[in-house]
């Protein structure tokens, strides 16, 4: 990814209207080894209705990726993803879904926003589903410097955090875990 994707999509000062994905996959030899797995690991960005063929949502072409990998099920797996927004509603309950039948495989999301599009609160239980599954955070100066060094072609270039980001990354921080701490009606 080049930097300018990068800023333009991950600052969370912002609102853009994609939604990127990066990811990678880590075999877990046991409970203090983790084999990073190169070639499961690059990005994916959401497929929106001003572009040709069907929308789609980042989250499910990453559900397809791992999918296509055919992930060795007496091996153990840690997905980390950095996301633009967290999963909406139904991207949120396909990727649960995808773990309850995948035990193997644990997923972590570093998230720059919250997806709040949705004003009947369903992206809100959404979350909550998945939290069941998987860990969801927001994104804050240190992780986003991991993306930064992981993911963007940055020609050795430091990660150069913009105003406001450990604010605002503490105001979401502060959001998605009273999302999560809600009780479901």
């Amino acid at each position: 990814m080049d930097e300018n994707t990068f800023t333009e999509n991950f600052n969370n000062q912002r609102w853009p209207s994609k939604t990127f994905l990066c990811y990678m996959v880590e075999r877990l030899d046991d409970e203090n080894t983790a084999t990073p797995l190169d070639e499961h690991k690059g990005f994916v960005r959401n497929k929106g209705r001003d572009e040709p063929g069907e929308p789609c949502h980042a989250e499910l072409y990453f559900l397809e990726q791992i999918r296509s990998w055919n992930l060795d099920r007496n091996q153990h797996y840690r997905l980390t993803c950095f996301i633009s927004w967290t999963p909406c509603y139904n991207c949120a309950q396909k990727l649960t879904t995808f773990l309850e039948e995948n035990h193997h495989i644990s997923l972590h999301i570093f998230a720059s926003r919250i997806y709040t599009v949705d004003d009947s609160g369903s992206h809100q239980s959404g979350l909550r589903a998945l939290q069941a599954r998987a860990g969801i955070t927001i994104m804050t100066s240190e992780d986003f410097e991991r993306c930064w060094v992981t993911f963007v072609d940055h020609k050795e270039k430091p990660f150069q955090p913009w105003e406001g980001l450990e604010v605002k990354s503490k105001k979401l921080c502060e959001e998605l875990q009273a999302i999560l701490r809600a009780q479901q009606n």
